[in-house]
C-alpha cells in the first residue's frame, strides 16, 4: 500500500478499480490514460502472473498494459521459474533465419 499511496500522492490519481473500468476502457496512447491502469493491475494482483492477467483483462492495448505491469510486477514479485523457462523457449523463433520475410 505504501507504493500505491506514494504514486497517487506524487504522480497519478488512481481513483478506480479494474472492475469499474473493464467494460469501458479503450486504448489511449497517452501515459496519463495507460500507466495508471497498468499500475492498478499490479496493485490488485497477488502474484506476477496475476498482475499480467489483470492487465490483459482490461482490454485496450493489452500488450502495452501488460508490459508496463509486468515490469513493475517483476521488480516486486520476481518472475516464477516456470514462466521464465517457458518464455526462454521462444527466443530465436522470430529471427530472420527462422522466419523469412521478417
Amino acid at each position: 500500500m505504501e507504493i500505491q499511496d506514494y504514486i497517487v500522492k506524487n504522480y497519478y490519481p488512481i481513483n478506480f478499480t479494474l472492475d469499474s473500468i473493464r467494460d469501458t476502457y479503450q486504448f489511449n496512447e497517452t501515459c496519463q490514460d495507460t500507466v495508471p491502469q497498468a499500475l492498478e493491475a499490479f496493485f490488485e494482483s497477488t502474484s506476477f502472473e496475476d498482475a499480467i492477467r489483470n492487465a490483459i483483462s482490461i482490454g485496450g492495448h493489452s500488450d502495452t498494459l501488460a508490459a508496463i505491469t509486468g515490469a513493475v510486477a517483476e521488480a516486486y514479485y520476481g518472475v516464477p521459474t516456470n514462466i521464465r523457462k517457458h518464455a526462454l523457449t521462444f527466443f530465436g523463433r522470430a529471427s530472420p533465419e527462422n522466419s523469412p520475410g521478417i
